[in-house]
């Protein structure tokens, strides 16, 4: 099936997964993708770590999930968390194992936002609502126990676009983050690389369903040239926090991620890259069925905690 060497638990995944015979992403509903998506984290997340605080609230309007996995009277390093999902599904509650595994493995709060999904809400709700809640933590870290200067934000996939987009607001708004960590991040609009090619179909996340995920977010717009939509777009990455960017071999948004982690060390960004081989995109949902992945999650939870322990 595959021509690449996958990690043989993958492989069942994959297989799996085609068993199921559900519709491709691009025949389906919103709200049938919402749902399978909710039952697929529960078969292949596996054990939540447990947590000494977990508080549901909002900030600047937007829910959020807050997650402390030690009590301290000592400011806290901190991770504002934005989930993937194509822009169209996922929660904080759909990615309550990740960001639990985070807080607890990298020793730092997680602030999980839930931002407004796509098409009900589309370009720019989800970067305006994730903007606002970081911009809040930032503002307001003293009243939430973190220390302003060891604050980062993180997401997955759209997440991981997100949270690029977010790092270059905050330093544009002259409230610079620590860290930015991106995991199997969506870069840019183009859908034209050639891991695109390479891995269009088979291995679970599907060129057509990227292509359909845009449209849903931001129909009508090419969005290429556009950084709130397309990180690789940005022209001057200088003086953007340094960052962690993690990508899977198997994944066709593999050398977009690559590319722009190679734009942020060209511009002297100080860049952490892995290629995690074997494995496909959002493989950190699947730390239950596939013992690489779990050890994947410890290995990003080490480098995200070395990162948030210097201050900006």
């Amino acid at each position: 099936m595959t021509a690449i060497d996958l990690d043989p638990q993958i492989d069942e995944v994959l297989k799996t997964m085609a068993e199921a015979g559900r519709p491709p992403v691009e025949e389906s509903t919103p709200a049938e993708l919402r749902a399978n998506f909710v039952e697929e984290v529960k078969a292949t997340f596996g054990p939540v770590d447990e947590m000494h605080s977990v508080e549901d609230r909002e900030l600047g309007g937007v829910p959020v999930r807050i997650y402390r996995p030690v009590e301290t009277a000592e400011p806290s390093a901190a991770l504002v968390y934005l989930h993937g999902g194509g822009f169209v599904v996922g929660s904080i509650e759909t990615h309550d194992g990740i960001t639990r595994a985070l807080a607890n493995r990298a020793g730092c709060v997680v602030v999980s936002v839930d931002y407004r999904l796509a098409p009900e809400h589309r370009y720019p709700a989800a970067l305006e609502d994730s903007w606002r809640v970081s911009e809040w933590v930032l503002e307001n870290a003293g009243g939430l126990g973190l220390d302003v200067d060891r604050i980062g934000v993180g997401g997955d996939s759209v997440g991981g676009a997100l949270a690029a987009i977010v790092a270059r607001r905050a330093r544009d708004a002259g409230t610079p983050l620590a860290t930015q960590l991106l995991l199997y991040p969506v870069t840019s609009r183009d859908c034209n690389t050639p891991s695109y090619s390479v891995f269009s179909s088979g291995y679970g996340l599907t060129r057509n369903a990227m292509v359909w995920y845009w449209e849903q977010y931001a129909s009508g717009s090419d969005g290429s040239d556009d950084p709130d939509l397309s990180p690789l777009a940005l022209q001057d990455l200088r003086g953007l926090p340094r960052a962690i960017v993690v990508t899977a071999e198997a994944d066709v948004l593999r050398d977009e991620a690559e590319a722009y982690a190679q734009r942020l060390r060209l511009a002297g960004v100080e860049t952490e890259s892995h290629r995690y081989e074997g494995l496909i995109h959002g493989f950190l949902r699947l730390t239950g069925v596939v013992r690489r992945a779990d050890q994947a999650l410890d290995e990003i939870a080490e480098s995200l905690r070395a990162s948030l322990a210097r201050s900006r």
